[in-house]
């Protein structure tokens, strides 16, 4: 009887830490969406171009994508966004829509 109840509460741990894990994926979908919502709305292109735009900044500032989003929804509440985080968000929107950032000067 012992084991059994082991592997019940083996069982248990097993699944606690499987819900943790949805948990954390679905509050880091949430935020990448927003963040989507939000190049989308300022960058003036359609969400699979912003979804590529988020992918682009990612990958040129070697930034998870899930932290590069939560810098973008930063700069949504606080106006401040890392230097290096714009200049790329700049680049890859103009590679995919037709507008800079709001509140950049032009070159």
């Amino acid at each position: 009887m012992g084991e059994r109840h082991e592997d019940e509460t083996d069982r248990i741990f097993e699944l606690q830490g499987e819900v943790q894990q949805l948990k954390e994926a679905v509050a880091s979908h949430a935020v990448v969406d927003q963040a989507i919502g939000m190049v989308v709305a300022l960058g003036r292109v359609t969400p699979d171009q912003g979804w590529q735009v988020l992918k682009e900044v990612s990958q040129h500032t070697n930034i998870k994508l899930r932290n590069v989003a939560d810098l973008i929804l930063i700069w949504g509440r606080t106006g401040d966004m890392p230097a290096e985080i714009r200049a790329e968000l700049e680049d890859a929107l103009d590679r995919h829509g037709p507008t800079q950032v709001p509140g950049t000067l032009p070159e």
